[in-house]
């Protein structure tokens, strides 16, 4: 009998699995996946829950990858919710939780389609599913550990499809091919307390942190690439915690977080932020330190066969070719990509993270076709 993808859905959603807790979610798969003969292994790490599943011979020449995650953001405010956030209530055949597009109904998905798929037809290769507890916290023992797990047991992926929500608007739209890198630079500046009224006496440190936050800004960090938006810089915060008006404070702080192309990488962005911060200290006096945080590199799986897979069984079951694209934030497939070719396709995400997070049942179905025929094509 084939697996229901929106009965799955719905059970993970009942797994209150917010990061970092496991909540039965990966306990929920790995029966449904060992029932069929995949083999399971758990690749936990620090308390982090994650899930290796393989059909078929470890080494084989063909092994196709899916990656996702089961862990959920916070729901927030549990009043402002129409329906319990951990019920899958559906209701006007929309199916409602946390989690329902980011991204239990991927997985179930492309678990449903992977079950189905070697039960009907066996494949000459592998199929092997990488499911991790930790997409939506730190990241740094989820996927990574999977991968880790994997190097050190000799299991290996040929191809790699994220199942995340990729589609904006409607189904079927938009697919990923490449991510922007993502940075936060945390900024310290310190001067020399002093009256305001008296301010040759003192070494300002916000004002230093405003002249060396209007450098990083000045210039476009660029104009794009052939696949690839500008890179953006974005002040978030610039701060000193002075409750008082009449005081200049000794020290101030100010973060900015970059989203960059494959123009850069963290490296560089963060070697020509440390030269502003060192050109403006010495305009000032005020000492400024440097902090760097890189989430993630950019890159670019280039369109080709296994992208044009992708695209072509995407258009056969919804009617609709996706468009290649890099947009939006990070994924887990910046740290797949250095293992194997990696591409993403999901649902339409509009709604995910927010009160009352929920998908479209049909869409749960489609999404399944989706995986079912780029299974088939890609072992045929």
């Amino acid at each position: 009998m084939p697996v229901n993808p929106v009965d799955l859905t719905a059970r993970l959603i009942r797994c209150p699995s917010v990061t970092p807790a496991e909540g039965g979610a990966l306990a929920l798969l790995q029966e449904v996946l060992a029932a069929v003969g995949f083999e399971c292994h758990r690749a936990d790490r620090n308390g982090i829950a994650n899930l290796f599943a393989r059909w078929g011979a470890r080494g084989a020449n063909r092994s196709f990858g899916f990656n996702g995650h089961t862990d959920v953001v916070p729901v927030g405010d549990a009043a402002a919710w129409t329906q319990d956030p951990f019920g899958a209530a559906v209701v006007d055949g929309w199916m409602y939780g946390r989690g329902a597009t980011d991204m239990k109904s991927g997985v179930a998905a492309f678990v449903a389609a992977a079950v189905d798929f070697v039960r009907e037809t066996p494949p000459d290769g592998a199929v092997i599913l990488t499911i991790t507890g930790d997409e939506e916290g730190d990241s740094v023992d989820g996927t990574t550990a999977i991968l880790d797990w994997m190097a050190a047991h000799g299991e290996r992926m040929t191809h790699c499809l994220v199942g995340e929500p990729t589609c904006p608007e409607r189904m079927g739209e938009m697919m990923k091919i490449g991510r922007r890198g993502s940075l936060t630079a945390w900024f310290t500046a310190t001067g020399v307390q002093g009256h305001s009224a008296y301010p040759h006496r003192a070494k300002n440190p916000m004002s230093a942190l405003v002249k060396l936050m209007a450098r990083l800004e000045a210039a476009p960090l660029d104009e794009g690439t052939a696949h690839f938006d500008a890179s953006t810089l974005a002040i978030t915060t610039i701060d000193c915690g002075n409750p008082a008006t009449n005081v200049i404070p000794a020290r101030g702080a100010a973060t900015v977080n970059i989203r960059f192309n494959d123009l850069h990488s963290g490296a560089s962005l963060g070697d020509w932020m440390r030269r502003e911060a060192a050109a403006v200290q010495a305009e000032t006096g005020v000492r400024i330190e440097m902090r760097l945080s890189v989430s993630g590199e950019s890159f670019l799986t280039p369109p080709g066969e296994f992208s044009a897979l992708v695209r072509r069984s995407v258009q056969a079951e919804t009617g609709v070719e996706p468009v290649y694209s890099t947009s939006g934030g990070t994924s887990d497939a910046r740290f797949v990509k250095s293992h194997c070719p990696v591409v993403e396709f999901g649902l339409v995400g509009k709604t995910m993270h927010q009160v009352d997070e929920r998908v479209e049942v049909a869409q749960i179905g489609q999404l399944k076709a989706i995986y079912g025929r780029i299974l088939r094509d890609y072992f045929a």
